[in-house]
């Protein structure tokens, strides 16, 4: 079995989140999902479950920081081409999120982007030419 990981957010609105992942291009799965969390499938690796704050809060005894006003992580996707960054962003944006509130990755061989979602998480897009990236020498000043 292949290594999975799952991405656990708070979040305020759960139907809202869940349709917002949806708007992303994320499937829920109903046999994770309930009225506390939604189990959202990027891929058959990457899982993200959205939780009440309530759920949330069984996991850790911390205080869940509000992702508008601090951060503690950034998550990034990766995309197949340039126009599927620019459509993921414009998805999110269109669904409720924030568009580009970090700057723009642009080099001959990687672009990116980044939303927000409706809760404040930074999640960043990126398409990368691997096999040209180590031979770019503006890498070094990124």
């Amino acid at each position: 079995m292949p290594k999975m990981i799952f991405v656990n957010l708070p979040v305020t609105d759960l139907k809202r989140a869940t349709a917002f992942y949806e708007a992303v291009g994320a499937v829920n799965n109903p046999q994770f999902s309930d009225e506390t969390a939604s189990c959202m499938v990027f891929s058959e690796t990457i899982f993200v479950m959205l939780l009440t704050h309530d759920k949330f809060r069984q996991f850790t005894p911390k205080p869940i920081a509000d992702a508008r006003t601090s951060n503690q992580a950034l998550f990034c996707l990766s995309a197949d081409s340039r126009s599927d960054v620019d459509d993921i962003v414009g998805k999110a944006a269109a669904a409720g999120g924030v568009a580009d509130p970090g700057p723009k990755d642009e080099y001959s061989f990687m672009y990116g982007r980044s939303f927000e979602d409706p809760d404040g998480h930074m999640w960043g897009v990126n398409w990368m030419d691997l096999a040209a990236a180590p031979l770019q020498p503006e890498m070094a000043n990124a």
